[in-house]
């Protein structure tokens, strides 16, 4: 039994929504700019699509851009958003010229930092915010942080690697009285929380998503970017995506990527049993959790056991509000990455903090930000469960994990 508790990394596509993409491989394969009769059906996925996203977020299908990924929507909110500002620095006296400001975290994905940082090399004042131990920012340090001349604000939703929830909402509410633009990496709360850009996050100006962490295909992708914003395009080339991302879209990708946010939205109103049900043979026999609540209690059940059995664990970011699949487990006396080495070889995929970070022989950002020791942060690792665990997978981890443990501790 291969048991896959490393969500957080990426999820599989699901078989409705691998049955939604195969007709756009070999038989409506046209180019969706194209005027026949070919393009104008792929097309005509492709806005089918926009919609399924806009209702998973409750907005206007005219603020969804299609994009690669996560990293590329974060990099797009970002740069697009101060590009004009470098545009117009560069055109006029620099001394006389405004100065433009962000704030993000400093527990934000790589995406994010490595994008704050190259504008900051060009000339934006950057303001990285450091997180309680719980591993969340408070909304008073960011309204602290606040400057006349703040241009945009990006706060990540849910951490991928404690799975600890930001208050965005209010966050987006302070930034907003002060003039300043909103941008949120939901990348690891799609699909798993309810995103109501028409409510709670009614002050939020650009959120992204990723689709394979909510089982569509890896390279899709989103940017929800409100009706009004100027945003400046990071790829050149042709008007798509109404001149927001230029380059021929990924129509099966995306129509996949449709498919899952309908799927989403279904499992997170309580839905899925209707929403699952298709001529499908494997569709009926998906396992796992369906609903929220249900994979809450799994993961809930899987943390109390795994405490109960393995002395002197502790869960970090134990006391933040979390996302329902995440846990990140510290260990101090066992080496994370070689512990997931051994229990990969036991046929548990776990990680070592995030996935784009693995290998680095750096501790968890994330974790040194929480006020962890590198030490601490090297004895973490992550454990993210998906909508297809099951619980006789948990029951089977719940044997090997605190046995390999003792085994680190025997021979230590």
């Amino acid at each position: 039994m291969r048991i896959d508790l490393d969500a957080n990394a990426t999820t599989p596509v699901l078989p409705e929504v691998l049955e939604a993409m195969q007709p756009f491989w070999r038989e409506s394969y046209g180019n969706p700019s194209s005027a026949h009769q070919s393009g104008r059906r792929t097309r005509g996925a492709v806005e089918q699509a926009r919609i399924a996203v806009a209702s998973l977020l409750h907005c206007s299908p005219k603020e969804i851009v299609f994009t690669s990924g996560g990293t590329e929507s974060d990099n797009l909110a970002l740069s697009g958003v101060l590009q004009p500002w470098l545009d117009r620095r560069a055109s006029e006296d620099k001394a006389r010229h405004e100065p433009a400001h962000l704030i993000t975290t400093q527990i934000e994905h790589d995406a994010v930092l490595s994008t704050a940082q190259s504008l900051e090399r060009r000339g934006i004042e950057v303001t990285y915010l450091k997180p309680d131990s719980r591993g969340v920012v408070s909304p008073e340090d960011v309204e602290a942080a606040l400057r006349p001349h703040t241009k945009l604000v990006s706060v990540m939703l849910a951490n991928n690697e404690t799975g600890a929830v930001q208050p965005v909402g209010k966050i987006a509410r302070i930034a907003k009285a002060h003039g300043a633009l909103v941008h949120t990496d939901a990348v690891q709360g799609a699909g798993k929380l309810p995103l109501d850009l028409s409510g709670e996050f009614k002050n939020v100006d650009l959120l992204s998503i990723s689709g394979h962490k909510m089982y569509a295909p890896q390279g899709t992708g989103a940017l929800f970017v409100r009706q009004g914003i100027e945003l400046a395009p990071i790829l050149l080339g042709g008007p798509h995506e109404r001149q927001r991302r230029a380059g021929t879209e990924n129509v099966p990708g995306i129509v996949g990527l449709g498919r899952a946010a309908e799927l989403a939205l279904a499992w997170l109103e309580g839905q899925n049993h209707h929403l699952l049900a298709s001529p499908s043979k494997l569709a009926a026999e998906i396992p796992g959790s369906q609903s929220p609540a249900e994979l809450a209690a799994r993961r809930s059940h899987f943390e109390k056991r795994l405490l109960a059995l393995i002395p002197e664990a502790t869960i970090n970011a134990a006391g933040a509000p979390r996302v329902s699949n995440t846990i990140n487990l510290r260990i101090d006396d066992v080496d994370g990455e070689a512990l997931i080495i051994a229990l990969d070889l036991q046929g548990i995929a776990a990680s070592f903090g995030s996935a784009c970070s693995s290998g680095a022989a750096e501790p968890s950002h994330v974790l040194v930000a929480m006020g962890l020791t590198p030490k601490q942060a090297h004895s973490s690792f992550r454990l993210s469960l998906s909508r297809l665990t099951t619980d006789d997978e948990i029951a089977r981890a719940l044997e090997i994990i605190p046995a390999a443990v003792a085994h680190f501790r025997s021979v230590a």
